[in-house]
């Protein structure tokens, strides 16, 4: 019978495979209980919003301001990105974050982390730091927006009909 498997080819094959690759390892390690991963998510969530309101706040501090600022605020975007994981597992996450829907605002909300970053700590511009900090807030809430059906279409009619 296994002869006839194999020549039908449903038999074992000569060489198994490799094992689960990184992201398969990784979303069977994350297996949390629901309570485990509410729990997750509200801490690594408040986290972040603590750590965006701590970096808004050390703006005003004069030696150390624009870097502090720029990197706390970084970071409470970073912790409120990741707490999504806890929910779905981070398999699906980078799955839906790289989904053809959510691709350009993933894209946008990194480069703005990245460049706020370099505008603080690199370059020593507060201007660009704040814009670069805004436009971070402003693509992180199109990425958010996309998760919520017809959310980003009510948003643009919004934003018409209080401009226009």
């Amino acid at each position: 019978m296994d002869k006839l498997k194999k020549v039908l080819g449903r038999g074992k094959e000569e060489e198994e495979p490799e094992g689960p690759g990184i992201l398969e390892r990784a979303d069977e390690a994350t297996t949390l209980s629901c309570g485990t991963r509410m729990k997750g998510f509200a801490f690594t969530f408040t986290l972040g919003i603590l750590l965006s309101f701590l970096g808004i706040f050390m703006l005003w501090i004069p030696a150390l301001g624009i870097g502090v600022f720029a990197a706390f605020y970084t970071a409470g975007n970073i912790c409120a990105l990741i707490s999504t994981m806890f929910l779905v597992g981070p398999c699906r996450q980078l799955k839906t974050m790289c989904a053809k829907e959510r691709a350009l605002a993933t894209i946008l909300m990194v480069a703005f982390l990245a460049l706020t970053l370099c505008a603080a700590f690199v370059w020593a511009n507060l201007g660009l730091a704040l814009a670069f900090c805004a436009l971070q807030f402003l693509s992180f809430t199109w990425y958010g927006l996309s998760y919520v059906p017809y959310a980003r279409e009510t948003f643009l009619k919004c934003c018409k009909v209080c401009w226009c």
